[in-house]
């Protein structure tokens, strides 16, 4: 079976075709996985803007979709079900994508599954590198989530752990935005990481002993908070930048966002591992956009080759933001007898 899938949950507008193999241990394969990123129009403002997100969707999705299709050498009547994210995400850019594929299911006569963004995430480590041993722990870190799951069966994802502020990517891009290196600002810090010392600078890693007063059943210390260590580096620039100090050096920024950088992707490391072993886990997981990050793979390989445990990630084009992930999370659930109803309709903060 192909399904088709889309993703429209914030600022890249994806369609991509992704089908079965028959192979229980590599279930699926990528057919076509087309992305139209919105980069190039949030970069003067330092970040996304909703308005102007869900408008480039309306005009990108239909081309999107075509060229999946083309790509994948794949009629309508070729596929089995579409595919959409349902949530969580920007509510505006979400309904772009719901209404296209509630339209498109409607008229094809097929199966409609609505899929939570997070979910996709996490198979999209299975899309690249086939069933995972179970139980996995997998981190999700992102722009918009740094969090802890369970899998202890196939489809089935319990979170353990969630940051209390600031998600991991977005910590990036408002250090990258004081230290005037623009947007999206995980990229950039970890290009100009490689030319700093990460021990330049001192900086505080934040320790949690205590319940989430938010979701008081999560033990606590294995949640993560970056707004601290935000706000070190913002005191650290002015005070270096304040008085009779000369302004940051091009060696002073790369030095300030190599330390930044040990810290976060230690943080994560050490949680993921903590969180592994408390809970017996035989592989560990991490997906997302940081995913993308080569601090974080190398340290997460180091680590897991000193552990003897295995580690996956997904492939670079799977990290960010794609809609073959959402098809592969899709065709999970197709197979486990989930589908939606035409009333689905986009949740701004879909649970997982």
């Amino acid at each position: 079976m192909r399904i088709l899938g889309i993703e429209t949950s914030c600022d890249e507008t994806a369609a991509a075709i992704v089908e079965e193999t028959g192979d229980p241990d590599r279930p699926w394969i990528v057919r076509s996985n087309v992305i139209a990123s919105q980069v190039s129009i949030h970069r003067e403002w330092g970040g996304v803007v909703p308005e102007l997100a869900s408008r480039q969707h309306i005009r990108d999705i239909c081309g999107v979709v075509d060229r999946a299709l083309e790509e994948a050498g794949t009629a309508w009547s070729d596929l089995g079900a579409v595919a959409v994210t349902q949530g969580p995400g920007l509510v505006g850019s979400l309904l772009v994508g719901v209404s296209f594929a509630k339209a498109a299911a409607m008229a094809a006569g097929l199966p409609l599954v609505a899929v939570h963004h997070l979910a996709g995430h996490i198979e999209s480590l299975v899309l690249h590198n086939g069933e995972l041993p179970l139980p996995a722990m997998i981190l999700v870190v992102s722009g918009g989530h740094t969090s802890l799951y369970l899998v202890e069966r196939v489809g089935h994802y319990q979170q353990i752990s969630r940051t209390r502020d600031d998600a991991a990517g977005e910590a990036y891009d408002k250090v990258a935005k004081l230290l005037g290196l623009g947007y999206p600002g995980g990229p950039i810090i970890d290009a100009l990481a490689r030319e700093g010392n990460d021990r330049a600078v001192a900086l505080p890693t934040t320790r949690l002993t205590h319940a989430d007063r938010n979701a008081p059943a999560l033990k606590g210390d294995l949640d993560f908070s970056f707004s601290g260590l935000k706000t070190a580096v913002l005191r650290h620039v002015r005070k270096e930048g304040s008085g009779d100090q000369p302004l940051l050096t091009k060696n002073d920024i790369a030095d300030i966002c190599a330390s930044f950088q040990r810290i976060v992707v230690t943080a994560l490391v050490d949680r993921t591992f903590d969180a592994a072993r408390r809970f017996h886990a035989r592989s560990i997981g991490v997906s997302g956009g940081v995913s993308a990050n080569s601090r974080l793979r190398a340290d997460l390989k180091l680590h897991g080759d000193r552990r003897e445990m295995p580690t996956f990630v997904p492939s670079l084009p799977l990290s960010t933001d794609n809609a073959a992930m959402i098809a592969a999370a899709g065709l999970r659930k197709l197979r486990a007898g989930i589908t939606a109803t035409m009333e689905m309709n986009a949740d701004a903060s879909l649970s997982l």
